[in-house]
């Protein structure tokens, strides 16, 4: 094999004709972020075939009114006809900037997958410029940074199936400059699946980190900054083998994006759900904890169909929350879509603020 994926992958601004949205028969895997200028950015891998192969390639998508309508203005693909660009994300950092990430390696290789970043910024009249694109650290990251109260940036990186201590936290002191492992949590290989996991600060400082595992949610706990983790226990958040996301909101709150409609039935000592029934990809619901994640309010269902998953989010200055999520990834009518949501919807249990929303079409390849 040759080692061209430690190569810079080519970015296209604005994408051509091959990678509009009639051509993709696979789009999924979103991500979400809004700026302090009101634009709302999107973010999705996507490509020709019904398939996660070596034709993927990230799309990145602007709006600026609210998610009605969309601009798709970069794409990031590589020369490498064996190297496929996938799982992107994109982020606010604290010192303002856009940063798009992805990853890219040969086929599922975890040990040779790598997460790359650029800066991007908005043109005044249309269209993006973007920064080299940089090699940040080993792995895949799937799942958006999170910034310490050491200021610290924080990228939830693994390695996936193929090595220990695979779910990393990798930091960076210098705003990005140089990144470095920390530590990171050890899931038992019977277990391993591709981690996805977030890490969440509670106010003792603690670290706690969720992890997605073959029987649903894991959760370890740090408190050493990242450095050591604790062995990974199920968690008793009933969830099937998927991603989910979870965020401290400026509220003080911790948001929870999961399936299904029940949240604690979990047996963790035999890593077996109290209460036999099949769920899947389905029932997107949003919850909100009060007290570092030890009880859970709400039950919003954002999208109760089959075929919705990977949700991700990000908050809005005077508190409303962005999820994105995909919806039938691999078939026709593929869809990427938007929910605009507040912590008093997720409470009642219903869209009760002016402008909510959900089941947003940020695009289709139909």
């Amino acid at each position: 094999m040759s080692n061209t994926f430690l190569l810079p992958p080519t970015v296209i601004s604005p994408p051509s004709v091959a990678y509009a949205p009639g051509n993709r028969k696979f789009q999924g895997i979103p991500s979400v972020c809004i700026t302090q200028e009101n634009q709302l950015w999107a973010t999705w891998y996507a490509g020709p075939n019904p398939k996660e192969d070596e034709h993927n390639y990230v799309v990145l998508a602007k709006s600026e009114d609210d998610g009605a309508s969309w601009e798709e203005v970069l794409v990031v693909t590589h020369e490498d006809a064996s190297v496929r660009t996938f799982d992107p994300e994109i982020w606010i950092a604290p010192n303002g900037k856009l940063l798009l990430f992805w990853a890219q390696t040969v086929g599922h290789d975890g040990t040779i997958a790598g997460v790359w970043f650029v800066e991007v910024v908005s043109k005044d009249f249309g269209g993006v410029d973007f920064s080299k694109p940089k090699r940040a650290t080993d792995g895949v990251m799937m799942c958006k940074p999170m910034v310490l109260s050491t200021g610290e940036w924080v990228l939830p990186a693994s390695t996936w199936r193929e090595t220990d201590n695979s779910a990393r936290m990798v930091i960076s002191n210098d705003q990005g400059e140089s990144w470095g492992v920390r530590g990171g949590c050890h899931v038992l290989e019977e277990d391993r699946e591709y981690d996805e996991h977030m890490i969440v600060e509670r106010k003792d400082h603690s670290l706690w980190m969720l992890v997605r595992t073959k029987y649903g949610l894991g959760e370890s706990v740090s408190l050493d900054r990242g450095k050591t983790w604790s062995t990974l226990i199920a968690s008793k958040i009933k969830h099937p083998s998927s991603r989910f996301f979870i965020q401290k909101l400026i509220s003080g709150r911790i948001l929870l994006i999961k399936h299904g409609r029940q949240i604690d039935s979990f047996d963790k000592d035999n890593k077996k759900f109290l209460h036999e029934s099949w769920f899947g990809r389905n029932q997107l619901t949003a919850w909100l904890s009060d007290d570092e994640g030890v009880t859970w309010k709400g039950g919003l269902i954002i999208d109760e169909r089959d075929n919705v998953s990977y949700p991700d989010g990000a908050q809005d200055t005077d508190g409303s929350l962005y999820i994105t999520y995909d919806y039938l990834r691999k078939k026709e009518g593929a869809k990427i879509l938007m929910a605009k949501i507040t912590e008093k919807d997720i409470l009642e249990g219903k869209l009760i603020s002016e402008n909510s929303f959900v089941q947003r079409t940020v695009t289709t390849n139909r």
